[in-house]
């Protein structure tokens, strides 16, 4: 199969963006994601799925901890820098909840520790089991061809 193809259709199911952020040593690494879901309600479980090439990769292991970060319309510039899209150095402003690091301002922060892995492909499947929720109200950034939007005005 045409990998070109398979991405293309992938890229036709809508998406709410994530920056996933972790802490090692105190620093905090990120990475934007769309590939995120729900798996169970007891226990309370998400999944991310990671390329094994990717930096975060390593870092999850070695911290245990995560944290989603549903992103809100107004912060396409957050999804964009921790994609690798914009070139600057920025000073990102993160709030903390036991030593894991959260984007504050995102309609969701849900903190993790890993409950499990999974090599799968290309990726690994990491299993989170909630510790903790912020929520708040707002529009969330989505993406869709490739393209930023939002489902809310």
């Amino acid at each position: 199969m045409d990998e070109r193809l398979f991405r293309k259709v992938m890229g036709k199911f809508a998406t709410g963006v994530t920056v996933l952020t972790t802490a090692v040593n105190e620093n905090v690494h990120g990475m934007t994601a769309n590939a995120f879901m729900s798996v169970s309600l007891n226990p309370q479980l998400i999944l991310i799925s990671i390329s094994n090439k990717a930096n975060l990769k390593q870092y999850l292991e070695q911290s245990g901890k995560f944290t989603v970060n549903i992103l809100s319309k107004d912060q396409k510039d957050m999804s964009q820098y921790f994609a690798g899209q914009l070139n600057e150095k920025r000073e990102i402003q993160f709030e903390w909840i036991d030593h894991t690091p959260y984007l504050p301002h995102s309609i969701a922060n849900i903190i993790c520790r890993v409950y499990d892995s999974h090599l799968a492909g290309d990726h690994t499947l990491f299993i989170g089991e909630v510790q903790e929720i912020i929520c708040q109200d707002g529009a969330p950034l989505t993406y869709f061809e490739g393209k930023y939007d939002s489902i809310m005005s």
